[in-house]
């Protein structure tokens, strides 16, 4: 039994598809609808089994006989940059931070486009219109907000946009939904790594526990930075444990 006066929600499977992340494989989710006055808490409590939101759902890899997404987060408190990293805080930390309200915007659609083109040009968000975009951003029955990194000015007016995070803030710490940011600036390298690092830094500081990072899969390239942020735990077998 538990303590919460929430109920879960329904669940439901999907068909088996092909898996975008390892080649001959399908894969399969299973998803609930996030909704009521509940859906933060649920929210919540099912991000700490493994699930994670997308719009007004949340999901989780069920796929038959493969267990290779496992989902990760960092303890905030316990995170230690290492030479890569700091160099990485330091040069970007000129860049003017926000935490918005979750509301798409032009500048944010014509940046998710660059990105898109040039990191992943062939992956399932490459069909993605601007109203796809507005509802990603928008469409959240939890707290949420995108986090935007502008350069500095001199006059006091908003900055370039050359980075964005949708996050959703938790109990425990925050959860990094989706990240894009300018892909091939020359002064501005390693903005990924450094928006990780900036959530990290101040969910730390705002003394919150974690900062989930979503799943990551052995001996995928395009997850591999993921487990470059010590400590990093990661669910298995129903238990966070720390990584080696």
């Amino acid at each position: 039994m538990t303590d919460q006066s929430y109920r879960f929600p329904r669940f439901f499977v999907t068909a088996p598809s092909p898996c975008p992340y390892l080649p001959g494989r399908t894969e399969r989710k299973v998803f609930a609808e996030l909704k009521g006055d509940d859906a933060q808490s649920m929210s919540e409590a099912l991000g700490r089994i493994g699930f994670r939101r997308s719009q007004n759902v949340v999901y989780r890899p069920s796929c038959e006989g493969c267990q290779s997404c496992v989902s990760v987060r960092v303890p905030t408190a316990r995170f230690q940059p290492g030479r890569s990293q700091r160099k990485l805080l330091a040069q970007h930390a000129d860049l003017d931070v926000h935490a918005c309200e979750p509301w798409a915007t032009e500048e944010q659609w014509a940046l998710l486009r660059r990105y898109l083109a040039a990191r992943h040009p062939g992956g399932g968000m490459a069909a993605m219109d601007a109203h796809d975009f507005a509802d990603m951003i928008e469409q959240s029955p939890v707290d949420t907000v995108i986090v935007e990194y502008r350069e500095p000015t001199s006059d006091g007016r908003l900055g370039r946009l050359v980075g964005c995070c949708l996050t959703d803030k938790q109990s425990d710490g925050l959860s990094m939904i989706y990240s894009f940011y300018e892909p091939d600036l020359v002064h501005r390298p390693g903005l990924g790594n450094f928006i990780i690092m900036d959530h990290i830094t101040r969910a730390a500081r705002a003394g919150l526990s974690y900062v989930y990072l979503g799943y990551w899969i052995e001996g995928c390239n395009r997850m591999a930075y993921k487990t470059r942020f010590r400590p990093v735990e990661a669910l298995i077998g129903g238990q966070w444990r720390e990584q080696a």
